[in-house]
């Protein structure tokens, strides 16, 4: 037989009921939200150009190597320093070694767009661990955590990332961690400020309430609440990342040769743009248009997610 105390909810779930049943629709209103989201960016012509041109740019970098007859580190003794012609399928020309212009810019294109994404995938991370954690914490640990951040803020970023990869070497891993280290603060700060907004809603004070562990409300309540502006803060990283990647490689610090990536061709390309403009024009317009077409995508992105517009 029941007890009366055991058939009637305690205070604590009366109290939880309402806010729970919130939270159950949570991820239905959610859904809505992203719909609405998605609909918003489609209709900025803009943000889906970019969306094109960008997975476009991306396709030829990731094929084009493999069906194009020429390999990077090859030369063609009978085209050195050839303009743009569709004899032998040098369609961007070749350099001063003869190697094909076009394969090679497909190639730097994926070391440029792969150094982009692991190293902004990485700072992303530990932007949002640190920033999370600093101000759901808050106090003494906040205050420690974000004088790391303003510490690292004073050090000359470029001139940071030069001895690191004087000191540790030019390999690929080594320029994404060396981008990576000084990359993760803004994220780190904009978390931090959208943590502290978080941290006094119902659903949080609700989850503290039924036990939840500080990492459970951290990782399970906070961090997904902040995807918005953390997708939004994302598409504004990658092109910082991979102008960064351009400039060590620019200055000769980036990848070594034979492998490449834009910042070496548009270096190489500075050095003899009187005679050979084609050097330089090619990469750089590939630069740009892959840094143009993630600006558009962070702008539709913005303003697709702005609560302001919901």
């Amino acid at each position: 037989m029941t007890s009366p105390r055991s058939a009637s909810p305690s205070k604590l779930e009366q109290v939880l009921a309402p806010v729970q049943a919130a939270t159950a629709a949570a991820p239905l209103a959610s859904q809505g939200l992203w719909q609405q989201a998605r609909r918003r960016f489609v209709r900025n012509r803009a943000a889906v150009a970019g969306l094109v041109v960008l997975t476009l740019i991306a396709l030829l970098c990731v094929i084009g190597p493999w069906v194009l007859p020429h390999a990077f580190d090859d030369s063609d003794w009978d085209r050195i320093a050839s303009a743009p012609t569709w004899a032998g399928m040098h369609w961007f020309g070749t350099d001063e070694s003869g190697r094909d212009l076009l394969v090679r810019t497909l190639i730097g294109g994926r070391i440029s767009l792969m150094v982009g994404l692991l190293a902004t995938l990485a700072s992303v991370g530990v932007g949002i661990v640190w920033g999370a954690t600093a101000g759901f914490v808050g106090g003494k640990v906040d205050a420690l955590m974000m004088r790391v951040v303003d510490t690292l803020y004073a050090i000359p970023y470029l001139l940071i990332a030069i001895l690191m990869v004087t000191l540790l070497g030019r390999d690929f891993y080594l320029v994404v961690l060396t981008i990576t280290a000084f990359s993760w603060m803004d994220m780190a700060r904009v978390v931090r400020g959208q943590t502290l907004t978080i941290k006094s809603r119902e659903y949080i004070e609700a989850a503290r309430a039924l036990g939840v562990s500080t990492p459970g409300l951290i990782f399970r309540h906070v961090v997904p609440n902040l995807l918005g502006i953390v997708v939004v803060y994302t598409t504004i990283t990658i092109p910082g990342v991979i102008l960064t990647e351009s400039v060590l490689s620019f200055l000769g610090l980036g990848v070594q040769e034979p492998m490449t990536s834009w910042g070496v061709l548009v270096h190489d390309g500075t050095s003899s743009m009187e005679a050979l403009p084609w050097l330089l024009l090619f990469p750089a317009a590939m630069l740009s248009l892959t840094l143009y077409s993630i600006n558009f995508i962070g702008d539709g992105l913005r303003d697709a997610l702005d609560p302001k517009d919901r």
